[in-house]
């Protein structure tokens, strides 16, 4: 059997996207079902509509989502049939050389669903890192569905499939940033105020916010940051050294992911300190940094990919936090938008008008 669904396609490289109907097969061994509720609206998106992912057109869009398990396939015990779960796209195999050392967030065999999702003309769609929630039903492996409190709103839930479990677990897993700690944040979007909020509940007594938008450095008081820094006006260096004594912060993570921002990073952390890559780099970008100063001033150059995250450990931790009250997703949500609005957010994101416009289904 098949599902004829709404969902927002990326046709040609470039284009507008468009609601298109499509079809989702029932689950098969090992994959999943699931009713989509709300899906982020994320850059990588956008990445995908402009050909930056690969030419693997057309794309099912969509992959900060929550929704509910509608199926399973044969052998699947992880999930059921009204579970309330978060989508992500590293369902671990538990079985290669990275499982095998204990270090599941660096796997190199992740699963997808194996069965296409097609055009209503049978054209396969390629679904966003695996996902494609763009729409009201998607078809994932069952170790993409994380199963986390339905008391959590879906909006908010959804986010942690990607921009917001980046951020965080850039500051709390990859750069450990800890209770005391100092910790500078360039760049203010999504991610960059993910990894500020992470800081905040890892209890870094100095959290810098960085970036070159005063809209985005006055929204970073209220996710945690305790001083702002303006590059546009200011020396970023100079400013995050004097505002933690001369030493420069114990951590910093850059969220842009360009090489100007990335030489801020290794120059404002303090000797031996942490600087995180998590911005994600343009393919042609290149680094150039004196080798002497790598050498010279210790400490760890690391990448976060995906916030270095185990969903099944990390997702559940984190709705826990949320409605303890000490972790606000909500606060991501700029709007909520239905699904022929998503060519107009992704507008609206490029102006840096919102952190998150969510599609509602």
């Amino acid at each position: 059997m098949t599902h004829e669904v709404r969902a927002v396609v990326a046709l040609k490289k470039g284009a507008a996207v468009s609601v298109e109907n499509i079809l989702v097969p029932d689950p098969g061994p090992g994959e999943a079902l699931v009713q989509v509720r709300a899906c982020g609206v994320c850059h990588t998106d956008l990445h995908y509509r402009e050909g930056g992912i690969n030419d693997e057109f057309p794309f099912l869009l969509g992959h900060e989502a929550a929704g509910v398990v509608e199926a399973v396939g044969e052998g699947v015990t992880d999930v059921a049939p009204g579970d309330f779960v978060v989508l992500n796209w590293r369902a671990v195999c538990g079985q290669c050389r990275a499982c095998s050392k204990g270090k599941p967030w660096y796997c190199f065999s992740t699963h997808n669903a194996t069965q296409p999702m097609t055009l209503l003309d049978g054209t396969p769609l390629a679904p966003a890192l695996g996902i494609g929630a763009f729409a009201e039903k998607t078809l994932v492996a069952s170790g993409q569905c994380t199963k986390v409190d339905r008391a959590a709103s879906a909006a908010a839930a959804g986010l942690l499939g990607c921009g917001v479990m980046a951020g965080f677990g850039a500051a709390v897993n990859t750069g450990a940033v800890g209770r005391g700690d100092s910790i500078a944040v360039i760049g203010c979007g999504g991610v960059g105020m993910a990894a500020i909020a992470g800081a905040k509940v890892a209890g870094a007594s100095r959290i810098i916010a960085v970036d070159v938008d005063e809209r985005k450095l006055e929204r970073a008081g209220s996710f945690g940051a305790t001083d702002t820094v303006n590059s546009s006006r200011t020396d970023a260096v100079e400013a995050i050294r004097a505002l933690t004594g001369g030493f420069g912060a114990d951590v910093v993570v850059d969220a842009v992911g360009r090489p100007e921002t990335y030489e801020q990073a290794f120059y404002t952390r303090d000797l031996a300190g942490t600087v995180v890559l998590v911005g994600v780099p343009t393919p042609e970008t290149k680094l150039e940094l004196p080798l002497l100063d790598v050498f010279g001033r210790g400490g760890a150059l690391k990448s976060s990919w995906y916030g270095d995250c185990l969903p099944s450990r990390d997702f559940p931790a984190l709705i826990d936090l949320y409605l303890q009250g000490r972790l606000d997703l909500d606060a991501f949500v700029s709007e909520e938008i239905a699904l022929d609005q998503v060519e107009t957010a992704f507008e609206k994101m490029h102006r840096g008008e919102v952190l998150r416009s969510v599609v509602i289904l």
